[in-house]
């Protein structure tokens, strides 16, 4: 009787030893399961601390200290408290060293182990083989963590040290891709300030020389036109210099823009004076359905803009091609619409029509190549403005630019 008393007893300790044991596995995993899930929809490594820590105080109902690791030294620590304590002491020098010293060890350490004992946390690395991505320090009382907890606390953070790798290697490889982008822009513009510096200047060159060498035996005609190549041939060249300012000092955050409210008809008739010499064999109309339509801008780069789309326009057009600027005011935007009627513009072509460097298929009418960078500065400008440049068909035939400003207040004084 006493033994079977002693084997039932026994028996029933071990099955409850053994769901115990069922209960903590699936737990675990339930637990391990929810960190992973976390983890993976964690954007930064911001969201990989907050997801782990708070994972880590509902396992353990203590308070949380991470130090993510830059480099060799330890960040600014995040801390995750489940209680109402005031944890500065657990942000000392002192905790703040023990921190460190598992960062270059690779070791846990603190309270409740054999090393640095006197500090008021468990200090562990969040680490892989290779590399120590931060601490995190456990506020920890007399008790140690038991086995079950030790586990599970072992494996969460190497779930954590996995996504902090991915992480890495997420931004790692977006830097490297800015960077190849980067260094391809830069040799795109360098190959094409090559050629198209190339033909300006040889011309400016050739016609010095030959004004130097035979300017007596040139009629006045002759020399007319050489002085009025050299003349384009240089104005095409500082409004090159123009442009690649305009796009650095977009691309390094440093457009300025300084808003005022100005006539749109005024800062048309501005850019009309620095259009290419060759408009003279088009035909440039202005057109407005305001009397008055004051515009806020930066009145010397919206000039910029509108040389840059007229010029285009010479450039893609036969000599004799029609060219309307057109200006209306639409609820609170002044819009500026510059038409041709030139071939126009392919639709293929069209979503790449302000690209960096993208000059298209069409052939330029002076044959001279386009750097490409006119319409990607023009719509850089006008979204700085918060307005917008679209490019659309001109029925029958032809381009239409069209971009938008926000519309000034015309005040009458009586």
């Amino acid at each position: 009787m006493l033994l079977a008393a002693f084997l039932t007893s026994s028996l029933a300790i071990r099955i409850k030893n053994q769901a115990k044991q069922a209960a903590q596995s699936d737990y675990r995993t339930k637990v391990l399961f929810d960190t992973n899930q976390l983890l993976q929809q964690a954007k930064d490594k911001n969201e990989i601390v907050s997801a782990t820590s708070n994972q880590l105080i509902k396992l353990l109902r203590k308070d949380i200290v991470f130090y993510l690791a830059d480099g060799e030294v330890l960040d600014t620590p995040h801390i995750f408290s489940v209680t109402e304590e005031n944890l500065e002491s657990c942000i000392s020098e002192n905790e703040k060293a023990v921190a460190g010293w598992v960062l270059k060890n690779n070791k846990r350490a603190g309270a409740t182990t054999g090393t640095l004992s006197n500090a008021k946390c468990l200090y562990l690395a969040v680490s892989n083989s290779s590399m120590v991505y931060g601490v995190i320090g456990i506020v920890m009382g007399e008790i140690p963590l038991d086995p079950f907890e030790n586990s599970i606390l072992l494996s969460i953070l190497g779930e954590c040290a996995l996504a902090l790798e991915n992480e890495k290697n997420a931004r790692e490889k977006q830097e490297a891709a800015i960077l190849a982008k980067n260094e391809q822009l830069r040799a795109n513009l360098l190959r094409a300030i090559s050629h198209d510096l190339r033909t300006p200047l040889t011309s400016i060159s050739g016609n010095a020389s030959n004004l130097l060498s035979n300017g007596d035996s040139f009629d006045n005609d002759t020399k007319k036109q050489l002085y009025t190549d050299i003349y384009d041939d240089s104005m095409w060249l500082i409004n090159l210099v123009e442009n690649l300012l305009a796009v650095t000092r977009i691309e390094e955050g440093r457009l300025n823009l300084r808003i005022t409210e100005d006539l749109m008809d005024d800062v048309i008739t501005e850019a009309l004076h620095h259009i290419n010499r060759k408009s003279e064999e088009h035909h440039i109309s202005v057109e407005s359905k305001e009397e008055f339509l004051l515009a806020k801008m930066d009145a010397k780069l919206i000039v910029q803009v509108i040389i840059n789309i007229v010029d285009n326009a010479i450039k893609y057009t036969p000599k004799n091609s029609h060219i309307v600027i057109r200006t209306e005011k639409r609820g609170k935007q002044a819009v500026v619409s510059i038409s041709d009627d030139g071939n126009g513009i392919a639709d293929e072509i069209k979503p790449r029509i302000f690209d960096m460097f993208y000059s298209g298929a069409n052939q330029i009418a002076d044959s001279r190549r386009s750097l490409g960078l006119g319409l990607s500065l023009c719509k850089s400008i006008i979204n700085a403005h918060g307005g917008e440049l679209t490019v659309s068909d001109n029925l029958p035939h032809g381009t239409v630019f069209t971009f938008t400003l926000p519309a000034g207040e015309v005040k009458v004084y009586e």
